[in-house]
C-alpha cells in the first residue's frame, strides 16, 4: 500500500523507545521557546513529531510545557495557517488536554479559533465540554467581520457540533443559522471574485473589471449564483454559498423534522395567506416550474426562519437540476452536475416529506429530469434518490413509479453488475426501504435473481447487507427459486465472470485471455449457441421462469473450468451462511406443501451441485441441520415424500459422498414414520422403509477376509440399527428379521478388516448397541416406548447424541435385563 520509504518512516515513528522520545520532546521545546520565527528544522521536528503520535492507535502524552506551548502558538496569528494546521494535528492525535484552558483560548480570530475548536471536539467526553466553542461560533457568526472570512471556517466547525449533540442549540440559534444559511444560497453575487492582472511593462498590477459567472457550458450565468456555476475565481459570498450547500442537507434533518403542520399557510396571517392563494392562482396559470418558483419568492419573505429556509432549499435544488440540462464543457463539470442531482434531488425529498404541499412543486422538474438521464447508464447512480423520490412521493401526486423501478432493479444489475458503488449505494437503497419495497413494489421480490448479481459480484463487501435483504425477497411464491438460486450463486458468479470476458475480448484476440487455455475454452462454450439457453437461464432478471433447469449437471460441467477461479470460491464460502439464513424465516412462513417442496430440493439438489473444494461438504451440514427443522415442523412430510426418501436412503454410495445428510435423513425415518405423526403411516409403508434400511445395512456388514477394510463411520451403523429398531417396534412383525441382522452385525464387527479399521471404542459401541437393541426387542411393548418416547419425556439431556444416542430409559432396561440373568439359576 505505501512505498519502501514510507513504510520505513511508519516503522520508525511505531517502534521509537520511550527514552529517545522524551528527548525529542526536550528538543522541540527547546526549538520553540528559543526560535519566534519557526524555521525548517523547527517545521521538520514538527512533522516528525505528527507523524509520530499519529503513527499508533494509542495516543500519546505530551509533556506539560510542549502541551502548554503548542496551545498557545495554535491560538496565535504570527503563523502561516499551514503552521497552524501541524498544531491543531498534533494536540488532537494526544492525550486528553485541558478542555477548559482550550475553550477559553479561543481567540477573536476566526481562522485561529477554528483549529483550536477542532481540537476542542477530538477531546469531547459530555455536552457541556463544547457548549462553549458553540456559543464562540455562534457569537463569531453574528458578529460582522471585516475580513469575510469568518463563516467560512465556523461552518464545518457548526457541522460536527451539531452532528455530536443537536440540542446544543436553542430555538433563536436556530433561527439565526436558518436566516444565515438563506442569505448564503440564495444571495451571493453572480460577478466572479475580484483577480489582479500583471499590468504593462510601465505600469504596476491593477484590478481587472468584474465579469460574470458562466454556467457549465459557457453560457452566461442568468439567475443566482449556485455551485454549478463556473469562474475563473471565487469572492467570499460565493464560497459560502458552497459551504451552505454542502451542509444544508445534514441542518434539514436536524432541525426540520418537526414539519409545519398544514404546511406553510399554518404560520402565516390572514393576509400572507391571501397573498399565497393569489400567488398560487398564478402558478395554476402557468404550468412551467419556473414560475411556480418566482410565485412564491416574494412571499417567502413572510415565512418565519426555517420555513424560509426550506423555500429557498427548494429553489436553490430547482435551478441545479435546470443547470444539469446543461452541456459541460470540461469532464469535471460533467461529474459535478451528477453529484448535484443526487444531493438536489435528496434535499427536495426531505422538503417533501416535512411539507407535503411541496410534492406538487417538486415532481415536474424531477419527473422530467428522470425523463432525461434515464436512457444513459453513466447516471445509474445519480437515478437512486430519484427513486427514493418517487417511493416517497409518488403516490401522493397519482404518478406512476413502475417505469422507475423497472429501471433500478432490471437493467443496472444486468449490465452494471460490476460497479461496486452502484451496487453498495443500490443495496442500501433496498436496506433503508425494506418495508415498502416488499409490501408497495412488486417487482422488487420478483427482480431477486438480478440483485443475486450483486451479491455473485461482490460476495464478500455485501454479504452482510444480504443477511439483512434476503428475507424480505422471500413469499411463499418465490420461496423455492430463491433456494435454487443461492445454490447456484457460485454458477452465477462464473457465468457473469464469462459474460464480462466475452464483452471484453472477441474471438479473435484470443491471445488477450488470461488464466491460460481453461478460461479461453469456457469462453468459447460461452458463445455457443447450443448451451445459450443455460446461461439465459443463470441470468435471468426476473423470477417466473421456473425453479431451476433440467440439465443443471451439464452447467456445472461447463464450468468447471471456472471453479478455482477466485471470485467464484469468494461466492461460494458466502452461500452456507445465507441458506441458514433463508431456512430460519421461511418456516414462518411456510405451510405443509411448501415444506414437501424444499425437502426435495435438499434432497435432489444434494447430487447436483457445483463441484468446488469444500463447498458440498459445508452444503450438506447445513442441509442437514434444516432438514431436521423442517421435518419437526411437518412430520408428515416423511410420508409425502416417501418415494424420494426411499430412494434416497436406500443407495449406499450416499454414505460416502453425503454422510452427513444421510444420516440425519435415516435418523428423521425412524423419530417420524409412524402413526403418532401422521395416520397414513401403514405397515405397509413401514415395512418397505424397513426392507430398504435392511439392505443397505446387510450390504454393509458382507465383509470378506480378502476385501478392503470398510469405510462407513460407526455412528452411520448405529443410527441405522437404531431407526431399524425403531421400525420394527412399529411393526413387531419384523423383529425376527432385524434380531438376525444385529447378530450378524456383531460378527461383522469381530471381523479382522473391522477391527483393523476401526478403534477398540467404536468397534465396542457397534456392539453395544446391537446388543441392547435385541435386548430390547424382547419385550416389544417396552421397546417401543424407550425408542419412541412420548414428546414430554423427550429432552436433550437424556442423550450423548441426540441424533443417534437411545435414552436413558434403554441403559437402564438393559441394566435390568442383565441383572434378572445373573441371578437365574446355573
Amino acid at each position: 500500500m505505501y512505498s519502501t520509504g514510507t513504510e520505513s518512516l511508519l516503522k520508525q515513528a511505531r517502534e521509537i523507545q520511550d527514552e529517545e522520545l522524551q528527548k525529542f520532546y526536550g528538543r522541540i521545546s527547546k526549538l520553540l521557546n528559543t526560535n519566534r520565527d519557526l524555521g525548517n528544522e523547527t517545521i521538520d521536528s514538527l512533522q516528525r513529531l505528527n507523524l509520530i503520535v499519529s503513527a499508533t492507535k494509542y495516543a500519546k502524552t505530551l509533556p506539560s510545557d510542549l502541551k502548554k506551548k503548542l496551545q498557545m502558538l495554535l491560538v496565535s496569528k504570527a503563523h502561516p495557517e499551514q503552521i497552524q494546521v501541524l498544531f491543531s494535528s498534533v494536540l488532537r492525535e494526544s492525550l486528553p488536554l485541558s478542555i477548559q484552558d482550550l475553550s477559553t483560548g479561543l481567540a477573536e480570530d476566526v481562522k485561529s479559533s477554528s483549529y483550536v475548536a477542532a481540537v476542542v471536539l477530538s477531546q469531547v467526553a459530555c455536552k457541556d465540554d463544547v457548549a462553549p466553542v458553540c456559543q464562540h461560533m455562534l457569537k463569531c457568526m453574528e458578529a460582522r467581520q471585516t475580513d469575510g472570512q469568518i463563516c467560512k471556517h465556523t461552518l464545518p466547525i457548526l457541522t460536527k457540533l451539531i452532528s455530536y449533540s443537536p440540542e446544543i442549540l436553542t430555538e433563536d440559534q436556530v433561527n439565526l443559522v436558518s436566516r444565515k444559511l438563506v442569505d448564503w444560497l440564495r444571495y451571493a453575487s453572480i460577478q466572479q471574485g475580484a483577480t489582479m492582472s500583471s499590468g504593462s511593462f510601465f505600469s504596476g498590477p491593477r484590478t481587472r473589471q468584474p465579469v460574470p459567472v458562466t454556467e457549465v457550458d459557457g453560457a452566461v450565468a442568468g439567475d443566482f449564483f449556485t455551485v454549478l456555476c463556473v469562474g475563473r475565481s471565487f469572492g467570499e459570498d460565493q464560497w459560502m454559498n458552497m459551504y451552505a450547500f454542502s451542509m444544508i442537507r445534514k441542518w434539514l434533518l436536524t432541525y426540520d423534522t418537526e414539519g409545519t403542520s398544514g404546511g406553510e399557510s399554518a404560520h402565516l396571517s390572514p393576509i400572507q395567506i391571501m397573498l399565497s392563494q393569489v400567488q398560487d392562482d398564478r402558478s395554476e396559470v402557468d404550468s412551467s416550474v419556473v414560475s411556480m418558483v418566482s410565485a412564491t419568492s416574494s412571499s417567502s419573505r413572510l415565512l418565519p426562519p426555517k420555513e424560509r429556509l426550506r423555500e429557498k432549499a427548494f429553489e436553490y435544488c430547482h435551478r441545479l437540476i435546470e443547470q444539469s440540462d446543461r452541456k459541460a464543457i470540461k469532464r469535471t463539470d460533467t461529474e459535478l452536475q451528477k453529484a448535484c442531482i443526487v444531493e438536489a434531488v435528496t434535499i427536495m425529498d426531505i422538503i417533501c416529506k416535512e411539507d407535503p404541499s411541496y410534492v406538487y412543486r417538486a415532481f415536474p422538474s424531477v419527473k422530467a429530469l428522470y425523463g432525461r438521464i434515464s436512457v444513459e447508464l453513466a447516471y445509474a447512480r445519480v437515478l437512486i434518490p430519484i427513486a427514493q423520490f418517487y417511493l416517497n412521493h409518488s403516490e401522493m401526486a397519482a404518478v406512476d413509479s413502475e417505469v422507475v423501478f423497472r429501471q433500478l432493479f432490471s437493467r443496472f444489475p444486468s449490465e452494471l453488475f460490476n460497479e461496486p458503488a452502484l451496487a453498495y449505494e443500490l443495496v442500501q437503497f433496498c436496506r433503508a426501504n425494506i418495508a415498502v419495497l416488499k409490501d408497495g413494489v412488486s417487482l422488487y421480490r420478483q427482480s431477486f435473481p438480478n440483485l443475486f448479481k450483486f451479491l455473485a459480484w461482490n460476495s464478500p463487501a455485501l454479504i452482510s447487507d444480504y443477511m439483512e435483504l434476503l428475507p424480505s425477497l422471500m413469499s411463499p411464491d418465490t420461496a423455492v427459486e430463491i433456494l435454487h438460486s443461492l445454490l447456484d450463486l457460485p454458477c452465477l458468479a462464473a457465468t457473469l465472470d464469462l459474460q464480462q470476458r466475452s464483452a471484453t475480448y472477441q474471438a479473435s484476440e484470443r491471445v488477450l485471455w488470461d488464466h491460460g487455455s481453461k478460461i479461453a475454452g469456457a469462453l468459447e462454450v460461452f458463445r455457443q449457441p447450443s448451451y445459450r439457453g443455460l446461461f439465459l437461464y443463470i441470468l435471468r432478471p426476473e423470477a417466473g421462469s421456473g425453479d431451476t433447469i433440467d440439465r443443471l449437471n451439464i452447467l456445472h460441467e461447463v464450468l468447471s473450468e471456472m471453479a478455482a477461479s477466485p471470485r467464484v470460491m469468494q461466492c461460494a464460502q458466502v452461500v452456507p451462511v445465507l441458506l441458514h439464513v433463508f431456512f430460519n424465516n421461511v418456516t414462518e412462513f411456510a405451510d405443509q406443501k411448501l415444506t414437501n417442496q424444499l425437502t426435495l430440493v435438499l434432497l435432489e439438489r444434494s447430487s447436483l451441485l457445483y463441484n468446488i473444494n469444500q463447498f458440498k461438504i459445508e452444503l450438506f451440514r447445513v442441509f442437514s441441520t434444516h432438514i431436521r427443522a423442517l421435518c419437526k415442523l411437518h412430520p408428515s412430510l416423511i410420508v409425502d415424500q416417501s418415494r424420494e426418501l426411499l430412494d434416497f436412503a436406500g443407495s449406499t454410495a450416499n454414505i460416502y459422498s453425503k454422510e452427513d445428510l444421510y444420516t440425519n435423513v435415516v435418523w428423521l425415518i425412524g423419530e417420524y414414520l409412524s402413526v403418532a405423526h401422521d395416520p397414513r403411516c401403514s405397515v405397509e409403508l413401514i415395512t418397505s422403509f424397513f426392507e430398504s434400511l435392511e439392505a443397505v445395512l446387510f450390504e454393509i456388514s458382507q465383509v470378506r477376509q480378502s476385501a478392503s477394510p470398510p469405510s462407513y463411520p460407526p455412528h452411520v451403523l448405529t443410527t441405522l440399527m437404531t431407526t431399524l429398531a425403531k421400525l420394527a417396534s412399529r411393526s413387531q412383525d419384523l423383529i425376527p428379521r432385524l434380531s438376525l441382522s444385529l447378530s450378524k452385525l456383531c460378527t461383522f464387527a469381530r471381523s479382522k478388516p473391522v477391527l483393523a479399521c476401526y478403534s477398540e471404542e467404536d468397534t465396542e459401541e457397534i456392539i453395544t448397541r446391537a446388543h441392547e437393541l435385541t435386548n430390547l426387542l424382547k419385550l416389544p411393548s417396552v421397546a417401543q416406548f424407550v425408542l419412541a418416547p412420548p414428546a414430554l419425556g423427550e429432552s436433550a439431556r437424556w442423550h450423548r447424541d441426540t441424533n443417534t444416542s437411545l435414552p436413558r430409559a434403554m441403559r437402564t432396561i438393559t441394566e435390568l435385563l442383565h441383572k434378572q440373568s445373573n441371578f437365574l439359576p446355573g
